[in-house]
């Protein structure tokens, strides 16, 4: 990872410029932390304890939550010191690492979403055969890989941006080190970084998004070929109504700020973008479940009741 530079570390400048707004939107992103790392953090304890969730849909809850959790760790307890502090600054290497770590557990979870619509297909479509083909070590395999390609992913930026040449300025218009405003302040030629940006990142994004709604079509157009009862389509589509939410609130950000060219955005709109899939979904997700699944709500109670 070596490069170039006379710039040793970067500034953050934020979520917004007006510094009188930083102590109300220290309470609103820490509470939405906190919210974040209690909700999935019991979600992801119940998946583990509670024998009756052993089953791959909640093996993909599971690893969701923690994706959730990693996920805003990377971003939001730097972004919340840099909200109280007059000292905004990141080293080179935190940058990167940081850059790693975030586009790592992203393309983790958009790789893990199609996975979560592909076992609801098999469950609704196949249900005599979702035993056999969503077997413990299918399960596995499936989650090894997405996790090691969302970390190939992540390698792949962090060292070709680690190798660009910064010489200043070091004032990144974000409140986290990603690809795109730091290759705005990159001296040398980033053609290859936009092309790896846009292809690379764009099929990240694009295929597991087109794979999800594929799954989803193909339940809709079953339940409708085979079921004639309104009642049935109601709940077997309901099983699949908190997957769907989470689908939307992740994706449709993400495709907006990495399928979008880099000049064509304003830094305030990638960042309020950014605050919605890095630290408000990832919040939203263990509502979601707890609200819509009564599965996990009842293993919920459980567990309450039984340390009262």
């Amino acid at each position: 990872m070596s490069n170039q530079t006379s710039v040793t570390e970067f500034l953050l400048l934020g979520v917004t410029d007006i510094q009188e707004l930083n102590p109300i939107l220290f309470v609103i992103f820490f509470t939405i932390y906190s919210v974040n790392i209690t909700g999935n953090g019991a979600i992801l304890m119940i998946v583990i304890l509670d024998p009756r969730l052993h089953s791959p849909m909640y093996f993909f809850l599971g690893n969701l939550a923690c994706l959730d959790i990693c996920y805003s760790t990377v971003t939001v307890p730097k972004m919340l010191e840099n909200l109280l502090s007059t000292s905004k600054a990141i080293s080179f290497l935190g940058c990167i690492t940081q850059l790693h770590f975030f586009h790592f557990l992203g393309s983790t979870e958009a790789l893990l979403l199609p996975v979560m619509a592909f076992d609801r297909f098999v469950a609704i479509c196949r249900p005599l055969h979702y035993s056999v083909i969503m077997n413990r070590q299918l399960c596995s395999h499936m989650t090894v890989t997405i996790w090691i390609m969302g970390f190939l992913h992540a390698l792949l930026h962090s060292v070709m941006t680690s190798r660009l040449s910064f010489c200043g300025p070091n004032h990144v218009h974000h409140f986290f080190c990603d690809i795109k405003p730091l290759l705005e302040l990159a001296c040398g030629n980033t053609e290859l970084n936009l092309w790896l940006l846009n292809t690379v990142t764009g099929t990240i994004a694009l295929t597991p998004f087109f794979l999800t709604f594929l799954s989803y079509f193909y339940i809709i157009t079953y339940l409708f070929l085979k079921t004639r009862s309104c009642s049935m389509l109601h709940k077997a589509l309901s099983t699949c109504a908190s997957h769907f939410m989470v689908v939307i609130l992740f994706y449709a950000p993400v495709l907006f700020t990495y399928i979008c060219p880099t000049s064509g955005s304003a830094p305030d709109q990638d960042r309020i973008i950014a605050i919605m899939y890095s630290v408000v979904t990832p919040a939203l997700n263990p509502l979601i479940y707890t609200l819509r699944n009564k599965e996990v709500r009842s293993a919920l109670y459980r567990k309450v009741r039984k340390w009262l």
